[in-house]
């Protein structure tokens, strides 16, 4: 499952239904909010040699959010949220752990942000696809295990024109275990996008350029396990369109590997719609991975069903394609938003 899910969750389901977040303060331009959920699923995934079941947590979080006015013309804010917990055995994780913590200022200029958070290319290119409770189409962030989402600065502008642009780096310092160079490195990524109507269009570039020289293909992108080489880069292409209560998109993302015969591209199409008590959605995604022998498809297809304001269930059903029917599997769950 993506973190990605509690925001969505909260600005979708929990907006649309009137559950809020807990207000714990409010007072002369500063404001503080409570927020989390519990999330609990029962899956069933085959793993080629046989299919393996379980009643787990599926990213049960607790967080903070806040923002306090400065002037009349810039608002800063933070987010500090934990994931680091197991609802179904009621144990804590290592404090190496977490999802997101942030802070920012934002005004007429636009959005300026420090910190940890998703990559640019999750939020704009891969969760308008599939943004999903369990299973989601694979990504060109699977080959990299999530290693772009720390340490981060990003520039978000307003929109001009229906036009809105992202530029950002990471930053890996001689004092990080993850630094692969002799020397601090700032790497670059950056965004465009359009949006006129009902229509929206976005494209991302990552240059993944803190881990050349360090980890390869054998692991699949595993930052455990150094190896010679450049990582390489990351593009993606993603537009939308919504009709009422349906919403469409398509995607185009490829993983650009300096390694030879690594190179992945991902081509989807997914579909949402809220029927009012919940919603129903797929994708369909195209895979030519070249550590593959041959092209696959992939196939998710999940719903929802709203028991209350702030609590729901759902289930999902994923096809991988591949051999042994690696991946493939089904799952159902409940989640309790505050």
């Amino acid at each position: 499952m993506k973190k990605t899910l509690l925001a969505t969750a909260i600005a979708g389901a929990m907006a649309a239904s009137g559950a809020q977040a807990a207000t714990v303060y409010n007072q002369e331009g500063t404001k503080l909010d409570l927020y989390g959920n519990i999330q609990l699923t029962y899956y069933s995934v085959d793993n080629g040699d046989e299919s393996v079941d379980e009643l787990a947590d599926n990213g049960s979080t607790f967080g903070f959010a806040a923002e306090h006015v400065i002037s009349e013309t810039l608002t800063g804010y933070m987010k500090l949220e934990f994931d680091d917990f197991k609802a179904d055995e009621m144990k804590v994780a290592g404090r190496d752990a977490g999802d997101q913590a942030y802070v920012g200022l934002k005004g007429n200029f636009g959005d300026g942000r420090l910190g940890s958070y998703d990559s640019l290319i999750d939020d704009w290119v891969q969760d308008p696809i599939t943004n999903n409770e369990f299973f989601d189409v694979s990504d060109s962030n699977s080959r990299i295990g999530g290693i772009n989402e720390t340490d981060k600065f990003t520039y978000t502008s307003p929109s001009l024109g229906g036009f809105q642009f992202a530029l950002g780096t990471q930053y890996k310092g001689e004092a990080e275990g993850e630094n692969v160079s002799d020397s601090g490195n700032a790497s670059f990524f950056g965004g465009l996008k359009y949006a006129v109507g009902a229509f929206s269009v976005a494209a991302v570039y990552d240059n993944l350029d803190n881990y050349a020289e360090a980890f390869g293909p054998a692991t699949g992108g595993n930052a455990a396990t150094p190896s010679e080489g450049d990582f390489g880069d990351q593009y993606g292409v993603t537009a939308q369109y919504t009709m009422g209560a349906l919403r469409l998109a398509a995607k185009a993302e490829k993983f650009d590997s300096d390694f030879d015969d690594d190179d992945a591209e991902f081509y989807a199409l997914g579909a949402r719609y809220g029927y009012g008590l919940g919603d129903v959605y797929g994708a369909y995604q195209r895979v030519d991975d070249e550590r593959e022998t041959d092209e696959r498809d992939e196939v998710i297809a999940g719903a929802t069903y709203n028991l209350s304001d702030a609590m729901y269930t759902w289930v999902e059903a994923a096809f991988r394609d591949q051999e042994d029917d690696v991946g493939d599997g089904a799952a159902v769950g409940v989640t309790y938003l505050f």
